[in-house]
């Protein structure tokens, strides 16, 4: 990621994730603000059950899968 300010999504509802699309209004949701101070490689989070949102801590690997999943 280039420096600057990023709006992570919260909601999952924006069609820009992993960042804001303002999809979320009416919602009890807000975007993360993210300030990125130099050029860094991140892995933003997808599922966002992260407890370093707004950075992937590989969450997704304890979600329950669906039966015939493996």
């Amino acid at each position: 990621m280039q420096p600057g300010i990023y709006n992570f999504c919260t909601c999952g509802l924006s069609s820009n994730q992993p960042f804001c699309d303002d999809s979320h209004r009416g919602t009890d949701f807000t975007p993360l603000k993210v300030v990125i101070e130099e050029a860094k490689r991140v892995s933003w989070c997808a599922c966002k059950y992260s407890k370093t949102l707004p950075f992937c801590d590989h969450a997704h690997r304890d979600l329950i899968k669906p039966e015939g999943v493996e």
